[in-house]
């Protein structure tokens, strides 16, 4: 399981804010705070059809542009120079990461279990969902896009104990073979002990929920997958790694991408997407897009972008 090693080095400096203190005076002239207002932020209710999801704030993972050592694509002048057009003086790239919680009839599925606080990350993943109004006994299934560490570090905590410990662990069968295979190399063998007793495969395009089903996306690693979510005649599209950057990988997804395992194959996957996603007006859900991640791809010029949904509409 492939952690991505020199991104922990690129991790986000954190400023903590203490509450200021008040006198009784203005206590009483303060309205009352509104129910779980912190928490606000790190989660994102909205509808797929019928079904209640919610977007759940993980952490973020930041690097340099312009650095080739945590930078996974080559052309860092290109990249440089989108960012730049975009109005991101700085130079970052940022990679937010954010499960989706998804309450299919009397099931409540996760999709990805973010990366645990490694990578230089917050670890928001357990309190998003506790705001969100679920328990992590509660979750019943867990569906892995691909076995990298931002997707599958919160599947057990430092302890070794089950991060859900009443949940199933689904992925696809190439999947669970790669994870398998490069698990002691990645120092990953306690986590593999972990999940393994929980742990069920699936074939490509199989229907793993009621409401789900897994859609092969080639190229990033053997067994990525996506998870098509469909209510009525609303659907959506949850992406994994296919594209990782709303910018970068919309706007240039023909630029090679380090961390894919196939690059042509991934590259192939992205163009099929962006042109599929536009020509059908697809509701996409990008797990590394800026928070909440939904939205679509929009046709521009002669090339793609990524439109987000109005988080105020209903």
């Amino acid at each position: 399981m492939t952690f991505y090693a020199r991104l922990a080095a690129a991790g986000l400096i954190l400023a903590a804010m203490g509450a200021g203190a008040c006198s009784p005076e203005a206590e009483k002239k303060a309205a009352p705070p509104a129910p779980a207002a912190a928490a606000i932020p790190d989660i994102h209710a909205f509808r797929i059809g019928a079904l209640e999801a919610t977007a759940l704030r993980d952490g973020e993972l930041v690097f340099r542009a312009s650095d080739r050592e945590t930078s996974p694509w080559a052309d860092v002048d290109g990249v440089t120079a989108l960012l730049t057009a975009a109005g991101q003086a700085d130079g970052q790239v940022h990679l937010p990461i954010q499960p989706l919680l998804v309450r299919d009839g009397d099931r409540v599925v996760l999709i990805d279990s973010g990366a645990g606080g490694q990578m230089g990350t917050e670890g928001k993943l357990l309190a998003s969902l506790r705001a969100a109004g679920v328990e992590p006994g509660q979750v019943t299934d867990v569906l892995i896009s691909h076995a990298h560490g931002d997707h599958v570090g919160g599947l057990a905590g430092a302890d070794g104990r089950l991060t859900f410990p009443n949940a199933v662990i689904r992925m696809s069968e190439a999947e669970w073979d790669y994870a398998r295979a490069g698990a002691a190399e990645a120092g990953a063998g306690p986590l593999l002990a972990a999940i393994t007793p929980r742990v069920e495969t699936f074939a490509p395009g199989a229907q793993v929920t009621p409401s789900i089903k897994a859609a092969p996306l080639a190229g990033h690693t053997p067994g990525h997958s996506g998870f098509e979510i469909v209510s009525g005649a609303d659907r959506l599209l949850y992406i994994g790694d296919a594209l990782h950057s709303s910018l970068i990988s919309v706007q240039r997804p023909e630029l090679v991408n380090g961390w894919d395992s196939d690059s042509a194959a991934a590259i192939r996957t992205r163009q099929i997407l962006l042109d599929r996603g536009a020509s059908g007006s697809l509701r996409i859900y990008g797990v590394h897009f800026p928070f909440p991640g939904i939205g679509r791809f929009q046709r521009r010029d002669d090339g793609f972008v990524w439109a987000p949904e109005d988080q105020a509409a209903p």
